[in-house]
């Protein structure tokens, strides 16, 4: 994927890179969970039984602008 462009400033080349999830249980990435925000009794997101995607991130090294992309379930 590295031939993908700012939609931005239209650069290639952008970096690869990830989103951190430092939270209280988390696993140290973000991932992307199908279907609208739920919250359950204590107000945490509901996302038993439905799909999970690992988020990767690209970074513009001439713009900062961040793409990103849900491709591989996590």
């Amino acid at each position: 994927m590295n031939d993908i462009r700012c939609t931005q400033c239209g650069a290639v080349g952008l970096e690869p890179g990830f989103v951190e999830d430092s939270g209280q249980g988390a696993r140290g990435y973000a991932r992307w969970i199908a279907g609208a925000l739920e919250r359950g009794p204590l107000g945490g997101a509901r996302r038993m039984g439905r799909p999970h995607w690992q988020i990767d991130a690209y970074r513009c090294p001439i713009c900062g602008h961040l793409e990103m992309f849900a491709v591989q379930r996590a």
